[in-house]
């Protein structure tokens, strides 16, 4: 018992040591976020614990060293005069006061050795994250509506609207910025208005057709990219995509038959063990010794294959609508295989293992439609359908 407390001990000191070793480490390497965050666990749980002294110690450190730097940081930006830097000189001040808060309530942290507490200087923030806030959604909201106003490629939408989405987290409700949201991201969507052609000479099941078309079962509508099957008449179309079925294979039916025979040995009773004189032997005891009895039985078995395929193969083919170039196409293949195996026999089924006895309680099933086949492989088609949708990147 004793041995293992001292284990224990042990191992807890070895982990403390490497803790703190490890956040001296980041402080040494100016990670100074990770120090506080390492320093500030410790100290949470037990924050008057002599083995966590040297977390006090860090922290004020590494405090200290954070505050330092980032306030350079802050003044460099602030001299360097581009309003672009404003989001960074943000950052700067919340995760400033972020740190001081977390801090906070830990406080007073007495240095037992030196006889003191550790100092930290806190500073109130406020005033600067407000006032930079304004800044900054005034220049988002500023640049957002230049990008709107004076976009040539939907990508300035784009940009605008990533601009107003942060406005809106960290000013919510300023100026018009929902509004300009809406209109930014409905001026920045792809709109691809989706046909389909048969050239295959035979008819598609209608079913098919409508699920092969039905974009919302897809799931592939993205923030920028909008299919529609059915174009609305208040919609420029940027592209199309054109889904054309040019072939259908569909194999005659066939039923294969394949034969084999089976023997096996099975029990078949019990004889007596008879000596060369023909008489029954006997064991110590005076009992008759009996063994098994042996028979070979002989079974023949068909096997007959119900075989029936579909293969239907098109092209997926995109264009662009305003310079009526194509831009991509990828063919699409599917198969669906139809097989039924079942069986009967002739002689004795003992002789068959048990997974051909299992064929034997199946029957000849009726052969699925060309319809059929042709919806069934169609489930195939619309997976891989999918994956082109998927993959196109129109910028």
């Amino acid at each position: 018992m004793k041995k293992s407390i001292f284990y224990v001990a042990i191992t807890a000191l070895f982990i403390a040591c490497g803790g703190v070793k490890n956040t001296q480490k980041a402080i040494n390497s100016g990670n100074y976020s990770s120090a506080i965050n390492r320093s500030i666990e410790n100290l949470v749980d037990n924050k008057t614990k002599k083995s966590n002294q040297p977390y006090v110690i860090l922290l004020e450190e590494a405090f200290k060293k954070n505050e330092e730097r980032e306030l350079q940081r802050i003044n460099y930006l602030q001299k360097d005069g581009n309003a672009a830097n404003l989001e960074a000189i943000y950052n700067c001040y919340r995760k400033l006061k972020s740190i001081q808060n977390r801090i906070q309530p830990l406080l007073p942290l007495e240095i037992y050795d030196e006889g003191r507490s550790a100092e930290f200087h806190f500073k109130n923030y406020d005033d600067k994250i407000i006032a930079t806030k304004e800044n900054l959604s005034k220049h988002l909201y500023n640049n957002a509506i230049e990008l709107i106003t004076n976009a040539s490629h939907k990508i300035d939408y784009r940009k605008a609207y990533d601009d107003l989405l942060y406005l809106q987290k960290i000013n919510p409700d300023y100026a018009d910025s929902k509004a300009k949201i809406e209109e930014a991201h409905a001026k920045g969507i792809d709109y691809v208005k989706v046909g389909m052609e048969n050239n295959t000479e035979q008819i598609i099941p209608e079913k098919l057709e409508e699920e092969l078309l039905n974009f919302n079962t897809y799931g592939i509508n993205d923030l920028w990219t909008e299919y529609h099957n059915n174009p609305l008449p208040n919609i420029t179309y940027d592209y199309k995509m054109d889904v054309a079925l040019k072939q259908i294979d569909i194999s005659p039916e066939q039923v294969n038959e394949k034969q084999i025979i089976k023997e096996k040995q099975i029990k078949d009773g019990e004889q007596f063990v008879l000596d060369k004189n023909g008489n029954v032997v006997k064991d110590s005891l005076g009992n008759k010794i009996k063994i098994d009895k042996f028979k070979t039985v002989r079974c023949n078995f068909y096997q007959f294959t119900q075989f029936k395929s579909a293969q239907v193969t098109g092209v997926v083919t995109y264009t662009d609508l305003k310079t009526k170039q194509q831009l991509d196409n990828y063919p699409l293949t599917s198969e669906f295989v139809f097989e039924h195996i079942y069986a009967n026999y002739n002689g004795d089924k003992r002789a068959l293992e048990s997974n051909l006895i299992s064929l034997l309680q199946r029957a000849a099933v009726p052969f699925p439609s060309n319809e059929q086949m042709v919806y069934d492989a169609g489930e195939d088609l619309k997976g891989r359908l999918k994956n082109i949708i998927t993959q196109q990147q129109f910028n």
